[in-house]
């Protein structure tokens, strides 16, 4: 799988296509488990929204050992037609985001369900979780656009 050619039709191997595939649907997947807690199915939603960040993690963690694998990014630099000072401007920007944002997930899924559990249905509840979970979701959503952007800089130009 690691050194596998892609199915996307780009110099990537299939590891980093089925990444980027994941990444391109994620936010889909999220906002699909959002619309559980819109119609009140509270226990679709938490159990979802575990479900999507641990297949998540799975993925970050195959794409990290696939990367080592082939070379790491000096590797995928020397193939693109991107200057390598924008790509590492890029590239940090989207660590960064990326790593906030999983944190924050993992914390609102924990103290979300902790709070449920403990105080059940409230309206202080809800609006403390749905002004935190909407800057998650924007955190998923710009960490998989730029990480699909990336494959782009990396694979397609």
């Amino acid at each position: 799988m690691f050194q596998q050619a892609g199915i996307l039709g780009t110099k990537a191997a299939l590891y980093m296509d089925l990444a980027t595939i994941y990444f391109a649907i994620l936010p889909f997947l999220v906002f699909y488990s959002i619309t559980f807690a819109i119609r009140k199915m509270y226990k679709k939603h938490y159990q979802s929204q575990i479900f999507i960040l641990f297949i998540t993690i799975i993925m970050v963690l195959v794409f990290e050992v696939g990367v080592r694998l082939s070379g790491g990014y000096f590797e995928f630099i020397q193939h693109s037609s991107i200057s390598p000072t924008f790509m590492s401007w890029f590239l940090s920007i989207h660590i960064i985001i990326a790593l906030v944002t999983v944190l924050s997930w993992i914390y609102l899924i924990i103290k979300s369900l902790k709070d449920y559990l403990r105080d059940g249905v409230e309206a202080k509840f809800f609006k403390k979780h749905k002004i935190f979970a909407r800057s998650v979701f924007v955190g998923i959503a710009i960490t998989s656009f730029m990480g699909c952007s990336v494959y782009i800089f990396l694979f397609v130009w």
